[in-house]
């Protein structure tokens, strides 16, 4: 019933929605840390320092199976926001905006739509900060599709929706980014991305007040790292952006509270891929792929099977966010949405993951993880994990690691990363949770090794992997003659007192505005007064949005 009325409403004009609590629609507010494994108390690590995460997994409910589609931040961002694996979308080269073969821009399948869109079309106010950073868009705010974002950047808050407007937000913590591990000057002046990294620091992200709280001696080091000074200190560092992290989440929970709609909200917290630490950041292995994840559930919210301080240990995908959330908010899901609802679908039986290039270094993996075992193909075997990376070579553990290596320091579990991996690797990851022992050749693990396989190739065979052609072909495609597409401007049509905008690019997302007011995305026929200057808009993702057409109400 709540879906009919949403539909009949928005068919309304969705501007006229009536309040939340007459919907009974939640809240919805996402917390994503970056560049973060489990490195917290309540995923039972002691080094921690997390008392704001931990309780909110107390009042709500962990899931320590989740996994994102990619170790690296951009592929993985435009998977969860389109509810699509990367390689399906033309996202899965990290970075579309820096590629060796120049700048572009992926370019999702013209009908796919980003999902806070389609909660925005149906009432929710949308906002995010400062980081997009969905290969469709640029880094930073107001560089992607218009239509997405009711607000974005410093000014969006939840404080700025209508009376009673249901919200969705994204929040996202760069303190705990790859490159607050970097030391203030430790590569300095040989690096100008250092230095602009640690710039953009001092200026974005606030001072938690909150010090350093872990120091190198408390730090227990996995075995795929030597026990050097050098190694404890970053991975203190790490730590310590993530207590500052936490701080922050702190805060915000605080002034939901104090807002009285912490019983209305949905609080989810997670992390966009794993540690911004060598040998997880961009690989497929569990320190770069698996991520915690919090929900706090209001209790009239709260799914039956999800008790407070409860486990859920089903495995689950980034790709599951879009048509779970989606469906707690009364909104249909899309039939191009590769992942399921996890509330109430039944439990996967694997989540998949890919590599491609990074950055400089060509590259292409692809992995499938069920309970217990991890299979990754490689179609570059003879590419290390451990090769040189401009960006990465600005940590300091990184230069010490390959050092290491270079003079035969380093014991056979730690020059692993910087060998060649071969073309297959399948890990018992119950017996092996640091992934440190291939089990491809061994004939005990023929059968688990074809099933593996057999996975693997049937999903690449359900959906459309986009790297089976060269990245060179993937842009002229998208960018024929090396230029972004402009959308085709809409038509505006006057009839009856009310505005109806017509598109001329298929499947194009629609922006209308009054009177120079704030842009909204459009969905039905809106009434306008007349003399009302309208002004109308069209984007596709991944292309220029049009040039703007206007007209005045008759």
């Amino acid at each position: 019933m709540l879906n009919r009325i949403v539909t009949l409403l928005c068919v309304m004009g969705c501007s006229s929605l009536v309040t939340a609590q007459e919907l009974d629609r939640p809240n919805i507010l996402v917390l994503m840390a970056e560049d973060m494994s489990a490195r917290v108390g309540a995923f039972g690590d002691p080094v921690a320092v997390t008392p704001n995460i931990d309780r909110l997994a107390q009042q709500g409910t962990r899931y320590p199976n989740t996994f994102t589609t990619a170790g690296v931040c951009a592929p993985s961002r435009a998977a969860h926001i389109l509810g699509m694996h990367q390689i399906s979308t033309g996202a899965q080269h990290m970075r579309t905006g820096r590629g060796p073969h120049g700048s572009y821009t992926a370019v999702p399948p013209e009908h796919v739509k980003a999902y806070p869109e389609l909660l925005r079309g149906a009432g929710y106010y949308t906002w995010t900060d400062q980081k997009l950073d969905y290969q469709f868009s640029g880094t930073r705010a107001n560089s992607g599709p218009f239509t997405i974002w009711t607000e974005e950047g410093s000014e969006g808050h939840w404080r700025h929706r209508r009376p009673g407007q249901p919200f969705y937000g994204l929040i996202n913590f760069g303190v705990t980014h790859e490159s607050g591990v970097f030391t203030p000057l430790g590569s300095w002046p040989n690096s100008i991305t250092h230095l602009v990294m640690q710039l953009m620091r001092t200026f974005m992200i606030p001072d938690t007040g909150i010090g350093a709280p872990v120091s190198p001696e408390q730090i227990s080091v996995p075995p795929y790292y030597p026990d050097v000074q050098v190694v404890r200190a970053d991975m203190a560092r790490h730590y310590n952006n993530i207590a500052a992290m936490d701080a922050e989440v702190g805060t915000i929970v605080g002034q939901l509270e104090s807002d009285g709609l912490l019983e209305s909200t949905i609080v989810i917290w997670t992390t966009d891929h794993g540690d911004g630490l060598p040998r997880s950041k961009r690989e497929l292995f569990d320190s770069g792929i698996k991520v915690p994840m919090v929900i706090r559930w209001p209790e009239r919210f709260r799914p039956a099977d999800a008790p407070p301080n409860g486990i859920d240990s089903r495995l689950i995908s980034f790709i599951d966010l879009a048509p779970t959330l989606l469906t707690l908010a009364g909104v249909e899901q899309p039939d191009y949405l590769q992942g399921s609802d996890f509330l109430s679908d039944a439990p996967r039986k694997h989540i998949f993951a890919s590599r491609d290039r990074i950055d400089e270094v060509e590259d292409r993996q692809r992995a499938v993880r069920s309970d217990r075992y991890k299979y990754i193909r490689s179609w570059f075997p003879q590419l290390g994990g451990g090769h040189a990376l401009a960006f990465r070579d600005n940590l300091e553990m990184m230069r010490e690691l390959r050092r290491m290596f270079e003079s035969g320091e380093l014991n056979e579990k730690q020059r692993q990363w910087f060998e060649a991996p071969g073309e297959e690797r399948l890990f018992d990851i119950e017996m092996d949770p640091y992934e440190l022992n291939n089990l491809a050749d061994n004939k005990q693990y023929a059968e688990v090794l074809h099933e593996m396989r057999g996975a693997l190739a049937d999903w690449l065979g359900r959906v459309d992997d986009l790297s089976e052609q060269s990245e060179v072909e993937m842009v002229a495609r998208f960018w024929p003659n090396g230029e972004q597409p402009l959308t085709a401007s809409p038509e505006l049509v006057f009839s009856k007192g009310k505005i109806r905008i017509k598109n001329r690019q298929a499947n194009a997302s629609l922006g209308y505005r009054l009177d120079e007011g704030d842009w909204q995305l459009y969905t039905a026929p809106v009434v306008v007064d007349s003399g009302v200057v309208v002004g109308a808009k069209a984007v596709r993702y991944g292309w220029q949005e049009s040039e703007p057409v206007t007209g005045s109400a008759p």
